[in-house]
Protein backbone atom coordinates (compact mmCIF):
# COMPACT_ATOMS: atom_id res chain seq x y z
CA UNK A 1 0.00 0.00 0.00
CA UNK A 2 0.98 3.67 -0.88
CA UNK A 3 -0.33 7.34 -1.04
CA UNK A 4 -1.36 6.21 -4.42
CA UNK A 5 -2.75 3.25 -3.58
CA UNK A 6 -7.01 3.81 -5.10
CA UNK A 7 -10.25 2.77 -3.51
CA UNK A 8 -10.62 0.35 -6.57
CA UNK A 9 -7.17 -1.85 -5.87
CA UNK A 10 -7.96 -2.22 -1.87
CA UNK A 11 -11.86 -3.54 -3.00
CA UNK A 12 -9.92 -5.98 -5.92
CA UNK A 13 -8.37 -7.81 -2.92
CA UNK A 14 -11.49 -9.63 -1.82
CA UNK A 15 -15.04 -9.57 -1.14
CA UNK A 16 -14.09 -8.60 2.28
CA UNK A 17 -12.61 -5.10 1.20
CA UNK A 18 -15.51 -4.48 -0.93
CA UNK A 19 -18.07 -4.77 2.03
CA UNK A 20 -16.12 -3.18 4.09
CA UNK A 21 -15.48 -0.09 2.31
CA UNK A 22 -19.22 -0.08 1.13
CA UNK A 23 -19.96 0.03 5.20
CA UNK A 24 -17.94 2.88 5.56
CA UNK A 25 -19.40 4.47 2.30
CA UNK A 26 -16.21 4.93 0.42
CA UNK A 27 -17.09 4.85 -3.72
CA UNK A 28 -14.84 1.84 -4.78
CA UNK A 29 -17.01 0.95 -7.99
CA UNK A 30 -17.56 4.43 -9.96
CA UNK A 31 -14.77 5.93 -7.67
CA UNK A 32 -12.19 3.40 -7.64
CA UNK A 33 -9.73 5.72 -8.96
CA UNK A 34 -9.27 7.97 -5.88
CA UNK A 35 -6.61 7.39 -3.91
CA UNK A 36 -7.21 5.20 -0.53
CA UNK A 37 -5.88 7.41 1.65
CA UNK A 38 -7.65 10.67 0.50
CA UNK A 39 -10.95 9.05 0.40
CA UNK A 40 -10.69 7.64 3.99
CA UNK A 41 -9.13 10.97 5.21
CA UNK A 42 -12.40 12.80 3.55
CA UNK A 43 -14.73 10.66 4.75
CA UNK A 44 -13.35 11.26 8.53
CA UNK A 45 -11.62 7.92 8.38
CA UNK A 46 -8.26 6.68 9.45
CA UNK A 47 -6.87 4.79 7.19
CA UNK A 48 -4.48 2.16 8.95
CA UNK A 49 -7.83 1.25 10.54
CA UNK A 50 -9.79 0.24 7.46
CA UNK A 51 -7.39 -1.61 6.21
CA UNK A 52 -6.52 -3.55 9.88
CA UNK A 53 -10.60 -4.08 9.69
CA UNK A 54 -10.30 -5.56 6.15
CA UNK A 55 -7.27 -8.11 7.58
CA UNK A 56 -8.62 -9.33 10.69
CA UNK A 57 -12.28 -9.64 8.94
CA UNK A 58 -13.08 -13.51 10.09
CA UNK A 59 -13.29 -15.72 6.89
CA UNK A 60 -16.22 -17.23 5.13
CA UNK A 61 -15.61 -20.69 4.04
CA UNK A 62 -14.43 -21.15 0.61
CA UNK A 63 -11.39 -19.20 -0.52
CA UNK A 64 -12.30 -16.22 -2.80
CA UNK A 65 -11.62 -16.80 -6.82
CA UNK A 66 -9.24 -13.99 -7.65
CA UNK A 67 -10.83 -12.25 -10.29
CA UNK A 68 -7.41 -10.46 -11.13
CA UNK A 69 -5.76 -13.54 -12.76
CA UNK A 70 -8.86 -15.93 -13.67
CA UNK A 71 -9.25 -16.26 -17.32
CA UNK A 72 -11.34 -13.24 -18.42
CA UNK A 73 -14.24 -16.10 -20.24
CA UNK A 74 -14.94 -17.18 -16.76
CA UNK A 75 -14.94 -13.77 -15.02
CA UNK A 76 -17.62 -12.21 -17.94
CA UNK A 77 -19.91 -15.92 -17.63
CA UNK A 78 -19.40 -15.05 -13.71
CA UNK A 79 -20.58 -11.17 -14.40
CA UNK A 80 -23.56 -12.51 -16.11
CA UNK A 81 -24.76 -15.72 -14.41
CA UNK A 82 -24.44 -13.60 -11.02
CA UNK A 83 -25.17 -9.69 -11.39
CA UNK A 84 -27.02 -9.76 -14.64
CA UNK A 85 -29.48 -12.59 -13.96
CA UNK A 86 -29.89 -11.24 -10.50
CA UNK A 87 -31.19 -7.22 -12.51
CA UNK A 88 -33.02 -9.72 -14.78
CA UNK A 89 -34.99 -11.15 -11.95
CA UNK A 90 -35.13 -8.17 -9.26
CA UNK A 91 -35.44 -4.96 -11.67
CA UNK A 92 -39.34 -6.47 -13.01
CA UNK A 93 -40.24 -7.04 -9.21
CA UNK A 94 -39.18 -3.50 -7.63
CA UNK A 95 -40.68 -2.50 -10.60
CA UNK A 96 -43.94 -3.58 -9.96
CA UNK A 97 -43.41 -2.98 -6.22
CA UNK A 98 -42.43 0.77 -6.58
CA UNK A 99 -45.82 1.32 -8.40
CA UNK A 100 -48.05 -0.62 -6.18
CA UNK A 101 -46.33 1.80 -3.12
CA UNK A 102 -46.90 5.42 -5.20
CA UNK A 103 -50.68 4.28 -6.43
CA UNK A 104 -51.81 3.77 -2.36
CA UNK A 105 -49.35 6.04 -0.46
CA UNK A 106 -48.33 8.64 -3.30
CA UNK A 107 -51.01 11.25 -1.87
CA UNK A 108 -48.40 11.09 1.62
CA UNK A 109 -45.60 11.97 -0.51
CA UNK A 110 -46.10 12.73 -3.90
CA UNK A 111 -42.90 14.72 -4.98
CA UNK A 112 -40.64 11.90 -3.42
CA UNK A 113 -42.57 9.05 -4.33
CA UNK A 114 -42.69 9.89 -7.98
CA UNK A 115 -39.72 10.88 -8.19
CA UNK A 116 -38.64 7.52 -7.26
CA UNK A 117 -40.78 5.92 -9.91
CA UNK A 118 -39.38 7.73 -12.48
CA UNK A 119 -35.50 7.31 -11.47
CA UNK A 120 -36.08 3.85 -11.10
CA UNK A 121 -37.54 3.69 -13.86
CA UNK A 122 -34.58 5.10 -16.24
CA UNK A 123 -32.06 3.05 -14.04
CA UNK A 124 -34.18 -0.12 -15.28
CA UNK A 125 -34.24 0.75 -19.37
CA UNK A 126 -30.75 1.56 -18.96
CA UNK A 127 -29.88 -1.37 -17.03
CA UNK A 128 -31.37 -3.97 -19.22
CA UNK A 129 -30.06 -2.15 -22.68
CA UNK A 130 -26.40 -2.13 -21.03
CA UNK A 131 -26.64 -5.94 -20.08
CA UNK A 132 -27.59 -6.65 -23.61
CA UNK A 133 -24.91 -4.80 -25.20
CA UNK A 134 -22.58 -6.56 -22.93
CA UNK A 135 -23.86 -9.86 -23.29
CA UNK A 136 -24.04 -9.47 -27.25
CA UNK A 137 -21.13 -7.27 -28.16
CA UNK A 138 -18.90 -6.47 -25.42
CA UNK A 139 -18.09 -9.84 -23.28
CA UNK A 140 -18.07 -12.18 -26.40
CA UNK A 141 -14.56 -10.30 -27.48
CA UNK A 142 -12.96 -10.30 -24.19
CA UNK A 143 -13.80 -13.68 -24.02
CA UNK A 144 -11.83 -13.82 -27.30
CA UNK A 145 -9.03 -11.58 -25.98
CA UNK A 146 -8.93 -13.85 -23.15
CA UNK A 147 -8.73 -17.22 -24.97
CA UNK A 148 -6.26 -15.65 -27.42
CA UNK A 149 -3.77 -15.08 -24.70
CA UNK A 150 -4.39 -18.70 -23.20
CA UNK A 151 -3.17 -19.98 -26.57
CA UNK A 152 -0.34 -18.00 -27.67
CA UNK A 153 -2.32 -16.53 -30.13
CA UNK A 154 -2.27 -12.48 -31.08
CA UNK A 155 -5.51 -10.45 -30.32
CA UNK A 156 -8.25 -10.62 -32.97
CA UNK A 157 -9.10 -7.22 -34.11
CA UNK A 158 -12.19 -5.69 -33.01
CA UNK A 159 -14.97 -4.12 -35.51
CA UNK A 160 -15.14 -0.74 -33.34
CA UNK A 161 -11.09 0.34 -33.40
CA UNK A 162 -10.24 -0.78 -29.92
CA UNK A 163 -11.75 -2.41 -27.53
CA UNK A 164 -11.31 0.70 -25.38
CA UNK A 165 -14.03 2.42 -27.05
CA UNK A 166 -17.19 0.42 -26.30
CA UNK A 167 -15.39 -0.28 -23.06
CA UNK A 168 -15.83 3.37 -21.79
CA UNK A 169 -19.32 3.77 -22.87
CA UNK A 170 -20.48 1.04 -20.02
CA UNK A 171 -18.06 2.91 -18.05
CA UNK A 172 -19.98 6.30 -18.42
CA UNK A 173 -23.70 3.88 -18.56
CA UNK A 174 -21.93 2.97 -14.76
CA UNK A 175 -21.59 6.73 -13.94
CA UNK A 176 -25.23 7.14 -14.48
CA UNK A 177 -26.16 3.61 -12.97
CA UNK A 178 -24.33 4.75 -10.09
CA UNK A 179 -25.70 8.45 -9.67
CA UNK A 180 -29.63 6.65 -9.86
CA UNK A 181 -28.49 4.79 -7.00
CA UNK A 182 -27.43 7.55 -5.00
CA UNK A 183 -30.75 9.49 -5.97
CA UNK A 184 -32.93 6.75 -4.51
CA UNK A 185 -30.82 6.54 -1.41
CA UNK A 186 -31.43 10.34 -0.64
CA UNK A 187 -35.06 10.40 -1.60
CA UNK A 188 -35.67 7.35 0.89
CA UNK A 189 -33.35 8.93 3.49
CA UNK A 190 -30.75 6.55 3.39
CA UNK A 191 -33.50 3.84 3.08
CA UNK A 192 -35.03 4.70 6.26
CA UNK A 193 -38.67 3.81 6.93
CA UNK A 194 -41.20 6.12 6.67
CA UNK A 195 -44.12 6.90 9.08
CA UNK A 196 -47.29 5.16 6.42
CA UNK A 197 -44.65 2.30 5.70
CA UNK A 198 -46.82 -1.16 5.14
CA UNK A 199 -45.10 -4.50 4.49
CA UNK A 200 -44.86 -3.43 0.61
CA UNK A 201 -42.68 -0.14 1.62
CA UNK A 202 -40.69 -2.09 3.61
CA UNK A 203 -40.11 -5.17 1.03
CA UNK A 204 -39.43 -1.94 -1.54
CA UNK A 205 -36.72 -0.67 0.76
CA UNK A 206 -35.20 -3.96 1.46
CA UNK A 207 -35.22 -4.40 -2.23
CA UNK A 208 -33.84 -1.19 -3.37
CA UNK A 209 -31.05 -1.27 -0.65
CA UNK A 210 -29.73 -5.14 -2.26
CA UNK A 211 -30.16 -3.74 -5.79
CA UNK A 212 -27.61 -1.41 -4.44
CA UNK A 213 -24.99 -3.45 -3.12
CA UNK A 214 -25.10 -5.82 -6.01
CA UNK A 215 -24.82 -3.06 -8.25
CA UNK A 216 -21.92 -1.63 -6.56
CA UNK A 217 -20.04 -4.86 -6.44
CA UNK A 218 -20.93 -5.74 -10.38
CA UNK A 219 -19.80 -2.20 -10.98
CA UNK A 220 -16.52 -3.01 -9.24
CA UNK A 221 -15.78 -6.25 -11.24
CA UNK A 222 -16.51 -4.88 -14.67
CA UNK A 223 -14.88 -0.91 -13.94
CA UNK A 224 -11.85 -2.16 -11.96
CA UNK A 225 -11.16 -5.84 -12.89
CA UNK A 226 -12.32 -6.85 -16.30
CA UNK A 227 -12.42 -3.58 -18.25
CA UNK A 228 -8.27 -3.23 -17.25
CA UNK A 229 -7.47 -6.30 -18.06
CA UNK A 230 -9.04 -6.86 -21.25
CA UNK A 231 -7.21 -3.54 -22.55
CA UNK A 232 -4.31 -4.22 -20.94
CA UNK A 233 -4.31 -7.38 -23.32
CA UNK A 234 -5.12 -5.09 -25.96
CA UNK A 235 -1.68 -2.97 -25.64
CA UNK A 236 0.62 -4.66 -24.47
Amino acid sequence: MTTTTTLAEVAALSLTAVRTLERHGLDYCCGGKQPFDEACLAKGLKPEAVLQEIEQAPGTGAPERNWQTAPLGELTKYIVATHHEYLKLELPVLGKRLEKVHAVHGARDPEALSRMVEVFGALRDEMDLHMHKEEAILFPFIERYGLAEAQGRPIPPVPFGSIAHPIAMMEREHVSAGDALSQLRVLTHDYQLPPYACDTVRALYKGLEALEADLHVHIHLENNILFPRAIALETR
